[in-house]
């Protein structure tokens, strides 16, 4: 569950961060992409970490 919040949260914040920089559809969209792979990382870390520290 938090892998997939932080891969829409991390979508969400690249593609506004590429619209405030005055990109265009292909940057957002990459921008998106790139932020929701990274995001997607660590909430898998995140994850891993909660899972073994709570059994």
């Amino acid at each position: 569950m938090i892998v997939i919040l932080a891969a829409i949260a991390g979508a969400v914040i690249g593609g506004m961060t590429a619209a405030r920089r005055n990109g265009n559809r292909k940057d957002i969209a990459q921008y998106a992409a790139g932020y929701a792979l990274a995001f997607t990382v660590v909430g898998l870390i995140a994850t891993v970490i909660l899972d073994r520290t709570l059994l």
